[in-house]
């Protein structure tokens, strides 16, 4: 599987970032059993962090790409999880995605949509989980979206 995962990212035209380390006295992910549990992976890019309040600074559809960049780095994760291997990941298992915005602001789910449609278009229905999307009034570094995940592995 791990090779048709590759080529599926490939086909979709997206590359995994490198694993980002982590920024303060935490590991990127823990294993336990079957399940990893991927610490909160920040809305970055290439060209660095992607910031902003949603609803202020930036849009929904801003947002959902934001999004779709920490359901990269978690898969990145959950890479590294598997020893380099994605042949051993099963599915998805939950998703909970916290989303810097305004008070008044209650699209969550929709950007946090950008995540989970990432996972389902790379991992068919082994991307399907259960979430959570809520609105945090400041995020780490002034991010636009955290997104931790749990995952089930061989």
């Amino acid at each position: 599987m791990s090779n048709a995962i590759d080529a599926r990212l490939a086909e979709l035209g997206l590359t995994l970032p490198d694993a980002p380390a982590p920024a303060a006295n935490y590991v990127p992910y823990v294993i336990v059993g079957n399940l990893v549990f991927v610490s909160g992976q920040i809305s970055m890019n290439a060209d660095g962090l992607i910031t902003g309040k949603i609803g202020a600074d930036l849009t929904v559809e801003e947002g959902a790409a934001a999004a779709k960049t920490c359901a990269l780095s978690l898969l990145t994760q959950a890479k590294a999880a598997c020893g380099g291997d994605l042949s051993r990941l099963k599915r998805v298992v939950k998703l909970t995605g916290f989303v810097n915005s305004t008070p008044d602001f209650a699209d969550q789910p929709k950007v946090v949509n950008g995540a989970s449609d990432t996972l389902v278009e790379v991992l068919g229905d082994a991307g399907r989980h259960s979430r959570s999307a809520v609105s945090a009034g400041a995020l780490p570094l002034g991010v636009a979206v955290e997104i931790e995940g749990i995952f089930e592995i061989a």
